[in-house]
């Protein structure tokens, strides 16, 4: 699992929206949007010298491999290799099916997502109203960032971080562990345990998201909070700049078809779909809020600007790790045409005559009292 899952923010296309039940929107262009895509409200103004500048890079992050993280290489494990890339090999004869790879490419991405929802939440790890949380789970914890941060941030709680893979680093605050484990399974934490549960970027992760919530909900103390962070795998625009047959329409097309073959959906937030499996697993009163990160520099404002340079840097890294498992393992393409595919994912990201965003939703829910 990863925290911080497949952008496709990132992995991601698609040319349309329909809105959380939970947020009034105008719906998102191209006009033949597909309804299915989640369609935050407000509009992000384009930078009008943005089409000026001929370099197509994002200049001012300087070298994109300077942002990087240092993680540790465990040796408990053999990772599976795939054209070069590294998968978990978590779990034995029952490995769970996971599509992100655990290698230093794919985890330097994840703590790139994890700067620009930082910018974009105002700096926030969290939206749930929290009040000195204790103990705190966090699912899918990737490079374990998030939870690290966390724990700085409440230096009395104690925060746990689970993930297939043993890509954290060995340097965290006192308060902070992480352990290997397998979020799709029946959880073996008692009930009424954790004042707070996390679950972000874990789209395509799970066949039963209402079993995983249900865990969430026997796990939680009465008054605990359940908080989900997901991006959908649509890029969208409001301005009509980004045609109906894009290449993010074909990602689009291509990851719903995937989801269905493996079981496992990439298109989580869309129409709100995991606030009511929150329901269904037993939370009543669930927020929701939508938020767009732009790809790319073409927006007015100084820091949806910087979070459209992180969000593209991050999108052009990852894009091979969204896509490689899926694409051969799932969907039976060769390496070459996933290559081919990607190249124009790419070429995509980088237009700068589209202006492009993801999708981003957060949901959050307290379990009852009594």
């Amino acid at each position: 699992m990863a925290d911080s899952a497949p952008s496709p923010s990132a992995a991601a296309a698609s040319s349309s929206a329909s809105a959380p039940a939970t947020t009034e929107f105008t719906p998102a262009s191209p006009a033949a949007a597909a309804a299915a895509s989640p369609d935050p409200a407000p509009g992000i103004a384009v930078d009008p010298r943005f089409h000026h500048d001929e370099d197509d890079a994002d200049s001012a992050l300087g070298d994109e491999n300077a942002l990087s993280t240092t993680s540790i290489n465990s040796t408990i494990f053999e990772y599976r290799n795939l054209h070069g890339r590294t998968y978990h090999n978590f779990g034995g004869g029952e490995k769970a099916e996971y599509w992100a790879p655990n290698d230093d490419t794919q985890n330097e991405q994840l703590d790139i997502n994890h700067h620009l929802l930082s910018l974009t939440l105002g700096n926030k790890l969290y939206l749930a109203p929290l009040s000195n949380p204790k103990k705190v789970l966090d699912i899918g914890t990737g490079t374990g960032i998030w939870a690290i941060d966390f724990a700085d941030e409440f230096p009395d709680a104690a925060v746990t971080g689970i993930d297939l893979s043993p890509i954290q680093p060995s340097w965290v605050p006192p308060n902070c562990s992480f352990e290997l484990d397998d979020a799709s399974k029946e959880w073996t934490y008692p009930d009424n345990t954790f004042d707070y549960i996390h679950i972000r970027y874990m789209i395509g992760s799970f066949k039963d998201w209402q079993s995983v919530y249900r865990e969430a909900y026997r796990c939680l103390k009465p008054g605990g909070w359940l908080e989900h962070f997901e991006c959908s795998s649509s890029v969208l625009c409001d301005d009509g700049s980004i045609p109906e047959d894009s290449i993010f329409s074909e990602w689009k097309r291509v990851f719903h078809e995937a989801g269905e073959k493996l079981g496992q959906t990439f298109e989580v937030i869309d129409d709100d779909r995991y606030v009511g499996w929150m329901k269904e697993a037993g939370f009543k009163d669930v927020q929701s809020r939508t938020f767009k990160t732009p790809v790319g520099s073409w927006p007015a404002d100084k820091t949806m600007k910087e979070i459209g340079q992180f969000n593209r840097l991050g999108l052009e890294m990852g894009i091979e790790g969204f896509g490689l498992y899926v694409l051969t393992h799932i969907m039976g393409w060769s390496y070459e045409e996933v290559q081919v595919f990607m190249a124009k994912v790419r070429a995509g990201l980088r237009n700068k005559k589209w202006h492009a965003y993801c999708v981003w939703g957060a949901a959050w829910t307290q379990k009852p009292l009594e």
